[in-house]
């Protein structure tokens, strides 16, 4: 089926013929559904630690802080904005001239309220003669717009999420990415250093480090700090094959295999390379304006010390199977693989290679808030490869719509994950795991698109906090909904928790 000249194409990708033919052969068996047990809830997999029991968790994280352990914060930030402004490029293109949607009019009789507000005007004084209050007083609302998305304008309608411009203060307004600067120095700094690493996408990686370089020192100087900024791209390894609908290589017009990047999962593999003892992850655009983020900090710092906490307790049970434990010792580490750890056993035998197996792997704390409607992962208890029951993300897309039970767990679950993770990605000697090792490749997905008008399909790798942590341990702590904050659409930068 492949052709020399696409085992070339597939060897400069850093791609074996082995993998297009096994991503082809998934294309026409697709993936199962994930089995589940039950969502998770507060008492049945979530944890909702009170006032006294928070503040223990935080100074156990600013005594781990104090050890000199190595933080990172991990930051995916390769998404373009586009999806931000759709609503927006609808009206650049549409047959009227004045806003007519909700969506149009509060954008405009909102505009002084958005950060980036005065770039705006400054453009539009460059390119059009007039600012933007003119401009509407005039009619022409659509240059207004076309000035926010287009290269001679911002460009915001091509940039990424992490260099738009957020949040007003009193010195300027700030991006994203900024933002993040901000929180490392809070929460994740060490012997006076805060490690922030952005994923990036090829085409922006020149501007984030322009913006770094213009904005870090500030920082800096303002937290007392020094900032080690690093950035990584996805792999071109990590990228997939495109099928035709009748599950045959999807080529160019030039006869080229067509790939596409494998989704968010595919991140695994630049989380693998990062050195660090603990890493939070949290994604690009949850971020607020510095008035809100004490409630972040704090509630960051209270899962990492949950971590931490749960972590210290796994490597001395680990040392004790090592010296060979007894067996009251045996049933107090498999009561906390079950408890702490929301770990059933189900039929397997619970010996000392079982628990070393549920022991010794990276370990994860997720952030869980109350189901509000908004889009996001839920948190499960779900079934494994290897028969056992324990904590997972789950996406929609991993569910059984046709099996209704599965479908009322889910409709009916009382949380689900943001992205608000805290890792600790070495073992109980001090080697790095490899993570690949941890995935589940049984829980990628497939979608439909198409390219120049021909229909194709896509396939996703395993979602980076879904089927890529799949055996890794996993525990949710509730955490308010004030600590959520995403910005879907441009609009949303007008809701109170952006101003």
């Amino acid at each position: 089926m492949l052709s020399q000249q696409d085992i070339k194409q597939i060897a400069q990708k850093g791609i074996t013929p082995e993998q297009i033919e096994n991503q082809l052969n998934e294309f026409k068996t697709g993936f199962p559904f994930l089995r589940l047990e039950a969502a998770a809830g507060i008492g049945h997999g979530i944890i909702a630690p009170n006032a006294d029991e928070r503040k223990s968790f935080e100074a156990v994280w600013n005594a781990y802080k104090a050890e000199g352990n190595r933080i990172v914060k991990f930051v995916p930030a390769s998404g373009a904005a586009s999806r931000m402004f759709k609503n927006m490029f609808a009206f650049v293109d549409a047959d009227y001239d004045t806003p007519a949607t909700d969506f149009e009019k509060k954008y405009f009789d909102n505009i002084e309220k958005f950060a980036f507000y005065d770039a705006l005007d400054a453009v539009c004084q460059k390119n059009e003669g007039k600012g933007i209050k003119a401009l509407m007083a005039d009619g022409n609302y659509k240059a207004v717009a076309a000035n926010m998305l287009k290269a001679e304008g911002l460009n915001y309608g091509q940039l990424p999420k992490g260099l738009l411009l957020f949040h007003k203060y009193s010195e300027g307004p700030r991006t994203p990415m900024e933002e993040h600067l901000v929180e490392g120095a809070l929460y994740a700094a060490s012997n006076g250093e805060a490690h922030v690493h952005f994923t990036v996408s090829h085409e922006h990686m020149e501007l984030f480090k322009a913006k770094v370089a213009e904005k870090a020192d500030m920082f800096a100087k303002k937290f007392g700090i020094k900032y080690d900024i690093t950035f990584s791209e996805q792999k071109p390894s990590t990228d997939t094959v495109a099928a035709n609908p009748d599950n045959t290589p999807f080529r160019n017009d030039d006869g080229s295999l067509l790939f596409r990047p494998g989704g968010h999962g595919a991140l695994i593999e630049n989380l693998n390379e990062i050195d660090a003892d603990i890493i939070f992850i949290k994604n690009i655009d949850n971020v607020v304006p510095d008035r809100l983020k004490p409630e972040t900090v704090e509630w960051k710092q209270v899962i990492a010390g949950v971590l931490v906490s749960l972590q210290k307790q796994a490597f001395e049970y680990l040392r004790l199977l090592d010296a060979g434990a007894d067996d009251a010792q045996m049933k107090e580490i498999a009561k906390f693989v079950s408890e702490k750890l929301c770990t059933d056993a189900k039929d397997k035998k619970i010996d000392a290679s079982y628990l070393r197996s549920k022991l010794n792997r990276p370990m994860r704390v997720c952030g869980v808030v109350k189901n509000v409607g908004e889009p996001g992962g839920g948190p499960f208890l779900t079934y494994n490869q290897d028969g056992t029951v324990s904590l997972q993300i789950l996406e929609s897309s991993q569910i059984d719509t046709n099996n209704e039970a599965y479908m009322k767990m889910f409709t009916q679950g009382t949380h689900f994950n943001p992205v608000d993770l805290v890792c600790a990605v070495k073992d109980y000697k001090g080697n790095a795991f490899n993570l690949p090792e941890f995935v589940d490749k049984t829980t990628g997905f497939i979608s439909s698109k198409s390219k120049a008008g021909k229909e194709l399909k896509a396939l996703e790798l395993p979602g980076l906090w879904n089927g890529a942590m799949s055996d890794w341990s996993t525990i949710f702590v509730e955490v308010p909904l004030g600590t959520f904050n995403p910005v879907k659409t441009v609009n949303d930068l007008l809701r109170d928790q952006h101003q």
